[in-house]
């Protein structure tokens, strides 16, 4: 890997690390509007057609304090750490703030946002989640043309069709970019840890998205072909909205695995769908959410011609993943309901697999290294055949 694009992974690894100064930085060099939007369904696009910079509000690393009796413990560390961010200041370099909803948890820490940012707008659009009803569509429509009336005022611009257009076609590319990433690393080019990996899509969360595809163009240019890793090949699945400690994946790859595919909102999901160019730019954006859903189902979503359980499933067929580590945010209300359906999928079609519930406040190394190795050894001594490698391609449309 050359020195450039070494250089790179490192500027965008700072990025994904501390937000907030990239967010300040933005905002002195162009004085434009920064939209803090929370996971997972906010269509980032309409804010960038406005001329705005949408930012996915990150979990940062600080222990939670003053925000601690803002909601109660059993809200998830995200959520949490969101509120203790508010009460803190940490969100202040936000002009306003956009939620397309997805959770009762959430839902909590906004309004703690709501109380502790009073001089700022915040915009509570709801999707529709039961995705097959046949008054859906067009709910969704409504709802995001809501979305471009209120970033209009927002921003003091008119969001029109052509920019919006541009906007999609930018974000497709980085998308598709970021895909590319993806699909070598599932076929076995370990040259991008975990690590880095989730890097790349958390900045890609952050930054000026010309900016950010500028930077994955080099990346995916240089990035040369090494050949077939032959660790264990793990698939990752969960964490719907704040990205695993990085201590997390290391870990996982210290113990001799190689992370082939996820479905994580810090991962595959997030880069899962495209926005159809060739319709109504409208359109498409609402036609987006909906296709999300089939691609990468989720669990705050209701699709009965769709469930997570099959997609983990046709997932870990492609990559040729020997088993799976389920990363659960503790509290995750969602996830918990879901995860006896994957377990028994995934015990049904005997993968193994090991489910690690995690948290905002510190990260039990030797204990997850433990559970892994474990993991891992019951991988090895079963019949472990040359798994298929995918083509090196952009596999997810």
């Amino acid at each position: 890997m050359s020195d450039t694009i070494t250089t790179t992974l490192t500027m965008l690894g700072a990025i994904a690390e501390d937000p907030d100064s990239y967010v300040a930085q933005w905002k002195r060099r162009t004085g434009g509007k920064v939209v803090g939007a929370f996971p997972m369904n906010f269509p980032a696009e309409i804010a960038h057609a406005a001329g705005a910079l949408p930012v996915i509000i990150q979990e940062n690393r600080e222990p939670d304090s003053i925000g601690r009796n803002l909601l109660a413990e059993f809200y998830c560390g995200y959520t949490r750490n969101i509120a203790d961010q508010a009460a803190k200041g940490r969100l202040d370099g936000y002009d306003g703030f956009f939620l397309a909803d997805h959770c009762i948890q959430l839902l909590g820490a906004v309004d703690v946002v709501r109380s502790e940012s009073e001089d700022r707008p915040l915009y509570f659009g709801q999707l529709e989640s039961a995705m097959g009803a046949t008054w859906t569509p067009e709910v969704v429509r409504e709802k995001m043309r809501s979305f471009v009336d209120e970033m209009a005022v927002f921003a003091g611009t008119s969001v029109t069709a052509a920019a919006l257009s541009r906007s999609i076609t930018l974000f497709n590319e980085n998308r598709r970019l970021l895909r590319t990433l993806f699909a070598a690393r599932r076929s076995g080019n370990a040259r991008l840890t975990a690590t880095q990996l989730q890097s790349l899509v958390k900045s890609g969360m952050v930054m000026d998205k010309a900016e950010h595809t500028r930077a994955l163009r080099h990346i995916v240019a240089g990035l040369d072909e090494v050949t077939r890793d032959h660790r264990v090949r793990i698939h990752l699945s969960g964490h719907f909205c704040h990205a695993p400690k990085p201590e997390i994946l290391q870990t996982i790859e210290e113990c001799g695995a190689i992370v082939v595919d996820d479905d994580l909102y810090h991962g595959a999901r997030y880069i899962s769908t495209d926005v159809a160019e060739d319709v109504d730019p409208l359109a498409a954006i609402s036609d987006w959410y909906l296709q999300r859903d089939a691609n990468m189902p989720c669990p705050t979503r209701v699709r009965h011609a769709t469930d997570w359980e099959d997609r983990l499933i046709e997932s870990i067929e492609s990559s040729g993943a020997e088993g799976v580590i389920v990363l659960m945010a503790k509290f995750c209300e969602p996830h918990m309901l879901y995860y006896p359906q994957l377990r028994k999928r995934l015990s049904e079609y005997g993968i193994a697999h090991l489910l690690i519930e995690t948290e905002h406040d510190g990260v039990p190394v030797e204990s997850i290294r433990t559970r892994v190795e474990a993991l891992l050894e019951r991988i090895r001594r079963t019949d472990r055949p040359a798994a298929d490698v995918p083509e090196y391609q952009d596999v997810v449309k």
